[in-house]
């Protein structure tokens, strides 16, 4: 069992066991407390629900500002513990950024005659979150030769829209940069 809350800037002591992976792109601290600072609801942890080892993260964003119609979810980081892989938790937390990077919930009608709504109106039927953004797309970066993580994101719906060469500094296979349809 895990439990899935926000990334606290203090996570960067703790997730070793993460970034100790020739994948993972590891950031100097101020980068992941800005983003904390920045976009809180969009930087999460995953913990177990007994350890409090973390076992996965995911740091994103949203930019440009909208309304500007290149107004897009960006995925900058996403990294799970070698020992929590293909248990799902990366589609999760995916799901994650897509609500946040989707339409905005429209108002739920009420016919109810009350002063006060002291009750939960039922969520609207396409998933939209009161907190979205409204962005067009989501996208992301991946090692062109990291096939796992290209395969599991092209499972998730994404598709390649350009190849952006030493996007990592050098590393071996360029950069392969994804879309979803937000």
């Amino acid at each position: 069992m895990s439990v899935i809350r926000p990334f606290d800037p203090t996570d960067i002591l703790r997730f070793n066991n993460i970034n100790a992976d020739p994948w993972t792109a590891t950031y100097h601290n101020g980068y992941y407390a800005s983003y904390t600072a920045q976009w809180p609801d969009w930087c999460v942890a995953v913990e177990g629900a007994y350890d409090p080892k973390l076992k996965a993260y995911m740091i994103s964003k949203h930019e440009p500002p909208a309304p500007d119609p290149q107004h897009h979810g960006h995925l900058t980081a996403l990294s799970i513990a070698p020992s929590h892989r293909s248990l799902g938790l990366a589609r999760v937390l995916m799901d994650i950024l897509e609500r946040l990077s989707g339409p905005r919930e429209m108002p739920v009608p009420c016919d109810d005659d009350h002063e006060a709504h002291a009750h939960e109106h039922q969520a609207a039927p396409n998933g939209a979150a009161r907190d979205s953004v409204d962005a067009w797309f989501v996208d992301l970066f991946v090692r062109c030769n990291n096939g796992r993580a290209i395969s599991m994101y092209e499972k998730m719906g994404y598709s390649v829209y350009r190849r952006v060469v030493d996007y990592y500094n050098g590393m071996e296979g360029g950069e392969w940069q994804a879309d979803y349809p937000a």
